[in-house]
């Protein structure tokens, strides 16, 4: 069963930020380009699903626009009505990843930007294999990550109280790679969210293809 604490926390510290937290990542360049490294790739009408999806952009919105069918799912229920009249090009569910069932080799490519941090290390490496199955052999999966070893620490991001686990850089390749998924392209950089109570946060992209057998 999932951790009904931390989908509370996820969901309660997202509803809170709605709107203000797509306003501090907008202009992240990694994460554009990040979304540019996947277009360029997947065939005209992709599916791909959007772990995470929070207001719907800049994900949800580039995908669709690029012409692919987008499924999001996100655990706030304020970040999915954002979505949903934000992006009405994609689908997107209220619901947690990691008890929400997802049939094997059902999508083109897979992507997860920042939404697994609030997972512990076990539920995120499971949750990085259940993409890995998800998507067909020769898919995608691109995940992204604030590299750091924390397990179950207790922050605050952008003024709300969290408890974050995360990997190095090191283990975190390595829990993909154990997933079956071969790291096609890393991208390391350090991005600095807008807002007074945002500070520089290293950040890693992971792009990824599922091995074929």
């Amino acid at each position: 069963m999932v951790d009904e604490d931390r989908r509370t926390q996820a969901a309660v510290v997202f509803d809170a930020l709605g709107l203000a937290y797509e306003q501090a990542f907008a202009d992240s360049v990694p994460h554009r380009a990040s979304l540019r490294w996947l277009v360029e790739r997947l065939a005209p009408g992709s599916r791909v699903l959007d772990v995470g999806s929070g207001t719907g952009r800049p994900t949800a919105r580039t995908l669709t626009e690029a012409g692919h069918r987008v499924l999001g799912i996100d655990v706030s229920p304020v970040m999915v009505d954002l979505a949903v009249r934000q992006v009405p090009g994609a689908e997107f569910r209220l619901a947690d990843i990691r008890d929400t069932p997802l049939p094997e080799d059902s999508f083109d490519a897979a992507c997860a930007y920042f939404s697994l941090m609030q997972m512990s290390r076990a539920e995120q490496a499971a949750v990085v294999a259940k993409l890995a199955r998800a998507v067909r052999p020769g898919g995608f999966v691109v995940l992204a990550t604030v590299p750091l070893d924390l397990e179950d620490t207790e922050g605050v991001f952008m003024g709300q109280p969290v408890r974050i686990t995360s990997f190095t850089a090191e283990a975190f390749t390595e829990l993909a790679s154990g997933a079956g998924l071969t790291v096609l392209a890393e991208e390391q950089t350090v991005f600095t969210p807008r807002g007074p109570e945002a500070g520089p946060e290293p950040q890693l992209f992971l792009h990824c293809v599922r091995e074929a057998g």
